[in-house]
């Protein structure tokens, strides 16, 4: 079973949740606590305001049912996530099982956020304005260093990144959410943590010689033009074209698609199209009456091995575990 909900509802149901929930005397001053709706999951949402405008979000949860977040184009604040435990996807791209991600501030375009159910999700968000990062990383003069331009769109389109987590970054997250101290020592802690995970996932961003590293922003044109792309691929998982088929059809370059691809999404073509196929065959293997060969034709493998592995990547089981998990649920 799949929920469906849009953000705003989503929002609805933690307000009422919280207007139910008795006080937490443990709080300290500029710190609240949502709890995740009964009827969706278990777990938590603490927020706290680390600096004036800079907010450092702690939550725990786990859904009962899968959940489909619709997401509407909105303007975004600058954001920063990490996760400790578990994993989620949006339509761009994936947080969790290995990589973190940020979203720049900007016009954040429609999208889906997908939660399977009975996973723990255990991480950390960083919301602030994008002005802030002048005042954490400034440049000579003061202003923001131009590395990190790119994060700030203002009516532009928005940056989505989805960086590899490492070691440091996963130490950085568990000491933030064990955080050992209380009152002024615990806020002083955090705001030393913050900038350490900021300036951990925007390292690559400023090495001394990223500034020339960095590919040319892409017109609001290619940028259409991409997500058009994107539209195309999820409408042909099964018979997908050949990248050179599918330039060719947007009337761009291949180089220019593989770069907006990775601008955009944060993944290669190829990496996005497996990502989506990986979905839609878990959906079917949760919810649908298809063996796994069946599914496997579904989603465009010929070669059951192969989606096998694909699937044991993505999802840590093999699609004939997922196939019997269903089985057994559905048994009880």
């Amino acid at each position: 079973m799949t929920i469906t909900l849009t953000i705003k509802d989503y929002d609805e149901l933690l307000k009422t949740s919280k207007e139910n929930t008795t006080c937490y005397s443990a709080l300290e001053p500029c710190e609240y606590i949502d709890e995740m709706p009964k009827r969706l999951g278990r777990g938590y949402y603490r927020e706290m305001e680390v600096y004036p405008e800079l907010s450092l979000i702690i939550f725990d949860k786990e859904y009962h049912h899968d959940l489909v977040l619709k997401i509407p184009v909105s303007n975004h604040p600058l954001q920063f996530g990490a996760l400790a435990l578990g994993m989620y996807t949006d339509t761009y791209g994936q947080v969790g099982g290995g990589h973190t991600f940020i979203s720049g501030s900007g016009v954040q375009h429609k999208h889906d956020s997908s939660y399977r159910h009975s996973q723990r999700i255990l991480g950390v968000d960083i919301i602030m304005p994008p002005e802030l990062l002048r005042t954490f990383f400034p440049g000579k003069d003061g202003e923001m260093l131009p590395q990190l331009k790119f994060l700030a769109k203002e009516s532009d389109w928005q940056t989505l990144l989805y960086p590899k987590t490492n070691a440091a970054i996963q130490s950085v997250v568990l000491q933030i959410i064990n955080c050992p101290y209380q009152g002024t020592a615990k806020r002083m802690y955090l705001q030393g943590k913050v900038i350490e995970l900021m300036a951990l996932q925007l390292a690559p961003f400023l090495a001394d010689n990223t500034q020339s590293q960095l590919p040319p922003r892409l017109k609001r044109e290619t940028i259409a033009k991409i997500h058009h792309a994107k539209e195309i691929l999820q409408a042909r998982l099964e018979n997908p074209p050949l990248l050179s088929e599918l330039a060719q059809q947007l009337g761009v370059s291949e180089s220019t698609l593989q770069r907006g691809f990775q601008m955009q999404f944060g993944t290669t073509v190829f990496g996005y199209l497996t990502n989506q196929r990986m979905e839609q065959a878990h959906q079917l293997l949760q919810n649908r009456n298809f063996t796994v060969a069946e599914v496997a034709n579904i989603v465009g493998y010929a070669h059951l091995g192969h989606f096998a592995a694909a699937f044991k990547r993505k999802f840590g089981m093999t699609p004939r575990e997922c196939f019997l998990g269903k089985k057994l649920v559905s048994g009880l």
